[in-house]
């Protein structure tokens, strides 16, 4: 048997659909069944039941699926154990991210990667929608938020307070709220998701929990919008501390109401499986955690965050 061909035969597992499979390797349909027709021959059984709207692993594919998954892993470690460090780091990196994470920070952080190592390429999914690793054809997503799914696999980034913010211009004008109930007399800048608009805020100042249903006349389903409007004047947004970091460190915003918190977040790293976590993918991961560490001590630096927030558990 080809190790492509088992590679295949756990995608497949993995997607549950043969088409789904073959479009993430890049492959014909066809090609994929007869592969599978390939293995099933060699191994004297099937592997799969497929009817014309469902696959489901058999009783065999249950029992040979995580024992070829546990093989061609130690076989992967053995080809990484002999190549040298620079030719480890390769292979098609494709990323889902959100779009104010993505285009400012991420992307130009895998730049720095291919440029030190040719032999990586990228393929991107910056959008703010949820993301589906079969629908969407990525092996990797970083996201704001722990995983909620037991069987993916992520590794934890940083935490990432979520700041209330505004420009000077704006506060000029229209006062600077102290309390959560002043926010009744502000425009919110709203992000949107699935038609649902995130415009009830919570805030806590440690004993006590307020909620404000704010007003506003924008919202968008893009987190990148949402803050230009916010550094054009437009009013009030709650952002991520690495989305607005260079806005607040550049002084173009300021943060409002400092004694009453939102909500902290975390940044994940998140694999649909095993074999998707390739040195490139181990690589990205490492420069995300130096890259936001770097961002996160300027902002403690500057008074803008706790420094509670480094401590990465």
């Amino acid at each position: 048997m080809q190790i492509d061909d088992l590679k295949l035969i756990l995608k497949v597992a993995e997607c549950r659909s043969i088409t789904l499979a073959a479009a993430k390797l890049d492959m014909r349909t066809a090609t994929a069944s007869a592969a599978i027709k390939r293995v099933e021959s060699a191994l004297g059984c099937e592997l799969f039941i497929r009817t014309t709207r469902h696959l489901r692993l058999s009783s065999a594919g249950e029992r040979y699926i995580p024992q070829c998954e546990q093989a061609l892993a130690v076989l992967e470690t053995a080809r990484q154990n002999l190549k040298g460090e620079h030719d480890a780091i390769e292979g098609e990196l494709r990323v889902a991210t959100s779009s104010d994470l993505g285009r400012n920070l991420v992307i130009p952080w895998i730049d720095e990667i291919m440029d030190r190592y040719p032999s990586v390429s990228l393929r991107t999914h910056i959008s703010d929608s949820n993301i589906d690793f079969f629908r969407d054809s990525v092996d990797i997503a970083l996201r704001y938020g722990s995983p909620s799914d037991s069987s993916v696999y992520g590794f934890k980034i940083c935490n990432v307070p979520r700041l209330l913010c505004a420009t000077p211009t704006y506060l000029a004008k229209y006062g600077e709220p102290e309390h959560p109930d002043d926010l009744a007399q502000h425009q919110g800048l709203f992000y949107q998701l699935q038609d649902i608009i995130n415009n009830v805020w919570e805030f806590t100042d440690g004993p006590k929990k307020y909620k404000v249903k704010m007003q506003g006349r924008r919202a968008s389903n893009d987190g990148d919008l949402v803050r230009r409007w916010c550094v054009a004047d437009k009013g009030l947004a709650v952002k991520s501390a690495l989305d607005i970091a260079d806005d607040l460190l550049n002084k173009r915003v300021v943060t409002v109401m400092p004694n009453y918190q939102h909500t902290q977040g975390e940044l994940w790293l998140i694999c649909p499986s095993r074999q998707s976590i390739t040195p490139a993918v181990r690589l990205l991961r490492d420069v995300c955690r130096e890259k936001t560490a770097h961002i996160l001590n300027q902002l403690v630096k500057e008074g803008i965050v706790d420094k509670r927030v480094l401590i990465n558990e």
